[in-house]
């Protein structure tokens, strides 16, 4: 018999290597892609440029903010894109200690979330950032100079990746609720108008201080919402519950 010692130590060995492959996979991308910073940070940059007015540009207002934001954007880009491999190297370490319908029902949604990850962020690139820039540049007072500076945007639109991406994932949050027996599907049609309410009030919380944006948080809240109602219909049986 493997005693208990034996047994941490070949897990602590397991996640060992799990974190170094993970690592190894960021640092790699990050080596490949450093060279190109300047041009991912204009890339990234690319829907507020087209929205600042002529003969204007981004600034920056920090000595070391030319050299820093566009690697700090890069980390963030190598992360991104590194998503999948990370989130399959914690897959790899949790599964051999779950039952085999833990892992059929885990498989499925972990990459649903990562896909539904990726999708927010798609859709506040956009479809988001458009419209918010735009509105930000259109409502500058006539005595003002629209000229954002670097590091402060790329601060802004992280914070609303985060926040997009999140949000995207309320479908799986909703499937976990019912799955784990916290709630039903019942309770939740039932409860409907007040999670339509939270949805606003959560983007006005996330979101600039304008209705586009925090219109186009909101609605995608209470569709996503909508749709995990219907999808706990294929992960999780009940009888009972009617959306």
């Amino acid at each position: 018999m493997i005693s208990k010692k034996q047994a941490l130590l070949s897990h602590l060995t397991e996640l060992r290597t799990r974190l170094l492959r993970s690592i190894v996979c960021v640092l790699v991308l990050f080596l490949g892609l450093a060279f190109f910073a300047n041009e991912i940070y204009l890339a990234i940059a690319t829907p507020l440029i087209k929205q600042l007015p002529t003969n204007t540009s981004m600034i920056a207002t920090e000595v070391a903010a030319p050299f820093l934001a566009p690697f700090k954007c890069t980390i963030f880009v190598v992360i991104f894109i590194s998503m999948p491999y990370l989130l399959y190297q914690t897959w790899a370490f949790v599964a051999p200690g779950l039952y085999e319908k833990e892992r059929y029902f885990a498989l499925p949604l972990i990459v649903i979330s990562t896909l539904l990850f990726y999708l927010g962020a798609a859709f506040a690139f956009y479809i988001v950032f458009p419209l918010i820039f735009k509105f930000f540049a259109l409502t500058a007072p006539d005595s003002i100079s629209y000229m954002p500076d670097i590091e402060a945007y790329l601060n802004f639109i992280l914070k609303l990746f985060l926040a997009f991406g999140l949000v995207f994932e309320v479908p799986i949050i909703t499937i976990m609720l019912v799955k784990s027996g916290v709630t039903n599907v019942q309770s939740l049609v039932e409860k409907r108008p007040y999670i339509i309410v939270g949805a606003f009030g959560a983007g006005m919380l996330l979101t600039p201080p304008d209705v586009i944006s925090q219109m186009l948080l909101a609605l995608p809240i209470w569709i996503l919402f909508e749709s995990g109602l219907l999808m706990c219909r294929f992960f999780v049986k009940s009888p009972e519950d009617k959306v």
